[in-house]
């Protein structure tokens, strides 16, 4: 069963100049709604990923994942200036939908540590690096790309779940994932004359 989720894939009109912030921000509001449906899907699955620290413990190992994924394919699509202000726009983009989420359920971070805007930044900037190691083609992230967002997401699940996440995540959540970004990558990066239109990607 693959991802059923409604994404917009065609956002700005062709004759439209698109900035960094513009692109970045389309692409924010679709890596953060991929993320949620991964993880719902995952707990109708029967994992526990618990509200509170743990669910957003996990967020941000997926949302770290698929910008990493949305930067490799900007990589193929644009100048190594223009993948630079889109993949920063998008980081912080994303930090900050976080941290209003985060912030909202959980409240602040105790006085005098980084906020949870921070520390996604933080945590991006650190595994970065990671994923820039594993390959990635024209059909999507390599073996070693994916494997390793599962041993990340691995030890934030309880000991019950973690025989079975690997597979989980490697086989079916990761794949599904990605494959909803690169969608809407095309689609925000298109040149086409297209009719503004809602695609749903996926199906029950």
């Amino acid at each position: 069963m693959t991802m059923a989720l409604r994404l917009k894939t065609h956002w700005f009109k062709s004759e439209q100049p698109r900035s960094a912030a513009q692109t970045a921000s389309a692409i924010a509001f679709t890596v953060w709604r991929v993320a949620r449906a991964m993880i719902e899907r995952m707990r109708k699955a029967d994992f526990d990923i618990d509200v509170g620290p743990p669910y957003f413990a996990f967020m941000r190992e997926v949302l770290v994942f698929l910008v990493a994924v949305a930067d490799r394919i900007a990589h193929a699509r644009q100048s190594a200036a223009q993948r630079e202000a889109f993949t920063t726009a998008l980081v912080v983009r994303v930090a900050e939908l976080l941290d209003e989420n985060e912030s909202d359920l959980l409240g602040p971070p105790p006085a005098g540590e980084p906020s949870w805007r921070e520390r996604f930044i933080d945590q991006f900037n650190e595994l970065s690096g990671h994923y820039a190691e594993f390959g990635y083609s024209d059909e999507g992230p390599d073996f070693a790309f994916l494997r390793y967002l599962g041993s990340r997401i691995e030890p934030l699940l309880p000991p019950k779940d973690r025989r079975w996440v690997l597979e989980q995540v490697m086989e079916i959540e990761a794949p599904d994932a990605v494959t909803l970004v690169q969608r809407a990558m095309q689609g925000v990066f298109s040149t086409d004359r297209r009719r503004r239109r809602s695609s749903a990607l996926g199906a029950d």
